[in-house]
């Protein structure tokens, strides 16, 4: 049986499993860590600071975000492709907007609201809204551009890794985007998204982006 007792004292310098605090030497030598460079300096990528939670940024190394003038232009754009055909398959059956009664109330508040509410109204923006959610989405997933995305040179992609968006994504983002607008509020919905493409910081997201955590980008 050895006698041999610890040694007492701080342990050596060349001991490996000494804990130094940072910084105080390099690890000993043959370690796998011997040449590894140090990280490079963080990059804050083009839209300044770093994430939404201090994070690095997620879109460094994206294409840059898309203008919020050609947002709203390629908006109208595909606005125009869907509503025309529908306005032209309603008119037999009297036209997706009826007119004025014509008995001189017009001006009254409730008499507008029961005129745009009317059963007849409400059919043609169900109808519409399917029309509407069912483009957006199918062109959403398949490359991340509508029609009139494809004309201004922009792309829908997923915030975290630029990625075309899955058919969850696309179908939160449109119905997020569209059931307001054509059920509820339409002149408010669109006036917040607007200011949204302006304002909003670091991503330019409106509602329906950050509801399906997605960013507009330019494209080639």
């Amino acid at each position: 049986m050895s006698n041999d007792q610890p040694p007492s004292g701080p342990p050596p310098d060349d001991d490996p499993f000494r804990k130094r605090p940072p910084g105080d030497q390099p690890p000993p030598s043959g370690s796998p860590y011997d040449s590894a460079p140090p990280p490079p300096p963080y990059d804050p990528g083009p839209y300044g600071g770093g994430g939404p939670y201090g994070g690095a940024d997620p879109l460094a190394g994206m294409p840059p975000l898309a203008e919020p003038g050609k947002r709203i232009l390629a908006r109208l754009i595909d606005f125009l492709i869907i509503s025309i055909p529908l306005y032209l398959i309603s008119l037999p059956w009297g036209g997706a907007v009826r007119g004025s009664s014509g008995n001189g109330n017009d001006d009254n508040v409730g008499d507008i609201f029961a005129q745009t509410y009317s059963g007849h109204q409400l059919l043609w923006s169900l109808i519409g809204l399917v029309v509407y959610v069912a483009y957006d989405t199918y062109f959403t997933h398949k490359d991340g551009r509508t029609l009139g995305k494809r004309l201004l040179k922009l792309r829908v992609a997923m915030l975290n890794d630029g990625r075309v968006p899955d058919t969850g994504a696309a179908f939160l983002r449109a119905v997020v985007l569209w059931l307001p607008a054509l059920l509820c509020c339409p002149c408010l919905w669109w006036l917040i998204n607007i200011v949204l493409m302006f304002t909003d910081k670091p991503y330019r997201q409106g509602l329906q982006d950050k509801a399906a955590k997605t960013v507009v980008v330019t494209v080639n």
